[in-house]
């Protein structure tokens, strides 16, 4: 079997998470902020905060931010629902802007043209969430550019991106955002085996986004109502929530963080293979935007139905059943039945619905052998057949 998608851990990384077993501190210990210090140091960021997954990070970052019932969050169509979900656990509304057909990014162009419309009819978004998907970061100073004149706040989640970069910048550096959103999950760019990380470069929003992740209980002196009582003490300012991370998770990231740079290269040279292989097929293989340097997450292509006599779900199950675990990122959020009853309809965003219906990610991980990225590439050629072109 070759997976979409699969971690890769050396003995350096298990050697890591054993002397954390071995250690004192299991959790809240010293590779917590070793971990944090090592995105930061990554990706630019002047403060980190790490968690037990993006969803959690995506949460504190709404409610650092100040999002609530009354307000509305917009994402794209095309992302795991945690993009949209984050909204709805603070009691906001949620609206998507549609895909470009080209990055199947968040559109700025769209973005732009539904905010006017927001505007008139008195419902403009307070936050924003652009995904940076397969890798790749949207128009990000589009979208600040938009978020200035509208007055939202800008959300990155860049769960696939760690690693990438962005007119020559790495992504999470928050030029253009409030705050950046990293997922840790086996099958990401690097893994914390589970695990998230918001980043910001506003102190106060770091303040505030740590209180989040663990019960809104402080020790920091600043931020109580009344002076220490002793070295025991602490109180719980706000309410929040267990989202902390373990030391054996961040032990694990601290290891793997050191191979971030080996890990995209990798991935790129293996996409760049892809491209050459796959350059005949009846497919449009993933474009990449000038401005951008693709953590590559995801190698995404899309069939051309019209040119071949397998469906799309001939192709998807023909794949499986050889035994290339292909997916499909993503089923587009309106599209799931909890969002339909929040009143979202099928034709409401016809670029994800379009994508949705050819889309298909194929393997790409770090580990990935030539032999595997060949036999990937003949089977799909075997499935992919030229539609016969019947004489008259």
């Amino acid at each position: 079997m070759i997976p979409y998608g699969r971690q890769d851990i050396n003995q350096q990384d298990i050697n890591a998470v054993t002397d954390v077993l071995k250690s004192d501190f299991l959790t809240q210990g010293p590779q917590v902020p070793l971990f944090e210090q090592a995105v930061m140091d990554a990706c630019g960021g002047n403060y980190a905060i790490a968690v037990n997954s993006a969803t959690s990070a995506l949460h504190i970052a709404c409610l650092a931010l100040g999002l609530g019932k009354g307000d509305w969050l917009w994402t794209t169509p095309n992302t795991f629902v945690a993009s949209a979900n984050c909204g709805l656990y603070c009691g906001a509304q949620v609206d998507l802007v549609d895909i470009d057909p080209h990055t199947y990014n968040m559109s700025e162009k769209e973005l732009a043209r539904k905010l006017v419309i927001a505007e008139q009819a008195g419902r403009l978004p307070k936050i924003v969430v652009p995904v940076h998907f397969a890798g790749q970061a949207p128009d990000m100073q589009a979208i600040h550019l938009l978020a200035q004149k509208y007055n939202f706040k800008v959300i990155e989640d860049a769960s696939h991106a760690i690693g990438g970069q962005y007119r020559g910048e790495p992504i999470g550096n928050c030029h253009y955002s409030d705050i950046t959103v990293f997922s840790f999950h086996p099958v990401k760019i690097v893994t914390a085996a589970e695990g998230g990380m918001a980043v910001t470069n506003d102190q106060k929003l770091a303040e505030k986004l740590e209180l989040f992740r663990s019960h809104g209980v402080t020790r920091n002196e600043d931020l109580m109502t009344k002076p220490m009582e002793g070295p025991w003490y602490y109180q719980q300012v706000d309410l929040g929530y267990n989202y902390r991370m373990t030391d054996l998770q961040a032990a694990l990231g601290v290891s793997q963080m050191q191979r971030l740079s080996v890990f995209v290269d990798r991935r790129h040279e293996l996409a760049k293979r892809y491209d050459k292989l796959l350059e005949d097929l009846p497919i449009t293989r993933p474009w990449q935007h000038p401005d951008s340097y693709s953590g590559f997450h995801l190698y995404v292509i899309c069939l051309h139905l019209n040119k071949i006599d397998n469906t799309h779900l001939e192709v998807f199950e023909g794949m499986r059943e050889a035994g290339i675990l292909v997916n499909l990122h993503y089923i587009p959020v309106h599209l799931h039945p909890y969002y339909q009853e929040l009143g979202f309809e099928i034709g409401q965003f016809p670029q994800s619905e379009q994508y949705y219906k050819q889309a298909m990610s194929i393997p790409l991980f770090p580990s990935m052998t030539e032999t595997q990225q060949d036999e990937v590439v003949s089977v799909l050629k075997k499935l992919l057949n030229l539609k016969k072109v019947v004489k008259s």
